[in-house]
């Protein structure tokens, strides 16, 4: 980086420069004349860390990066270092030129005498400011929403697209709390498929991933838009019952047990076609009851739907 010169030599008009469009080049001119212009290489870095100042693009592009890893170009007649000197600080945003780069520098005392002398000035800086703070705010929505985005893909299994463990860890004990509060009913139904292993072994692992989708396809038709379904496990589905009585929550799980045996596993019908069926265990939540005690019901249910003969539903 090196000085090739100054203001008054550079060749460009106060009108070329965003912040002093509309403003009187007669009066601001002279107070800009021995301000430095600035040669970069491409590629060549700013150190701008020991004083707060202005840089303006004459020629080239400067790019800024900044800690949160967002990168933005200034172009000729923009401007960086605002900020820094309307609070007194250190710009520490990362700066590098992007081909052979020229630029205004002019130290932070000198803004402020520039913007004493003209409102013009401090009127083009209120706006620059103002769309800058809403272009962060736009990219801090987006992020928030990509995210949110992301925090939701993780809560979901990726090979049936129920909900996961970590969705379960995470809002059954709040469903449970607010069962408590409400006195309202709240249903688990566990479900595990009869003979998963032999079914592997005998089909293949590809044919028990179909087997998976289409139990949680099962499962998935069955419910109700305020029902939550979840793996919870290699074959172990669960299904989470809001504000549902056990009465109701039985007649669920027979719905559910009735559907899997018809479940298509072969769509081609090549082979034979096996069935698939499910043992499930239903429980309610009981007064004292958390959300460990419920998972723990519903699971000694499955048990006896199992050693009842398979293909049952148990409480």
């Amino acid at each position: 980086m090196e000085q090739i010169g100054t203001f008054a030599t550079s060749g460009t008009t106060l009108q070329d420069l965003q912040l002093f469009r509309d403003a009187d080049s007669a009066q601001l001119a002279p107070l800009l004349a021995a301000c430095a212009v600035l040669r970069l290489a491409d590629g060549e870095r700013i150190e701008d860390t020991v004083r707060a100042r202005l840089l303006i693009v004459l020629r080239g592009v400067l790019a800024v990066s900044t800690d949160d890893g967002a990168t933005s170009k200034i172009l000729p007649g923009e401007s960086v270092g605002e900020q820094s000197v309307l609070d007194d600080t250190t710009n520490l945003a990362a700066m590098h030129a992007v081909g052979d780069t020229e630029l205004l520098v002019i130290e932070g005392e000198l803004v402020w005498k520039l913007i004493d002398q003209s409102n013009t000035l401090a009127r083009n800086l209120l706006r620059l400011l103002s769309f800058r703070i809403r272009a962060a705010s736009a990219l801090l929505r987006r992020r928030h929403k990509l995210g949110e985005f992301y925090r939701q893909l993780s809560m979901n299994d990726g090979l049936t697209g129920l909900y996961n463990r970590a969705w379960l860890n995470d809002m059954l004990p709040k469903m449970v709390a607010s069962a408590h509060r409400a006195g309202a009913p709240l249903s688990l139904i566990m479900i595990d498929l009869d003979h998963f292993k032999r079914f592997n072994d005998t089909h293949g692992h590809l044919a028990g991933d179909d087997a998976l989708r289409a139990a949680a396809t099962v499962i998935g038709a069955a419910l109700r838009p305020a029902d939550h379904a979840v793996r919870y496990g290699g074959e172990e589905m669960m299904v989470l019952l809001p504000d549902t009585p056990q009465a109701l929550a039985l007649l669920v799980a027979e719905r559910l047990c009735a559907r899997m045996r018809g479940a298509t596993i072969f769509a081609d019908m090549r082979t034979p076609l096996p069935h698939i069926s499910a043992s499930i265990g239903v429980a309610v939540l009981a007064d004292g009851m958390d959300d460990t005690a419920l998972i723990a019901a519903a699971d000694a249910a499955l048990y006896r739907a199992k050693e009842g003969g398979r293909d049952r539903v148990s409480l």
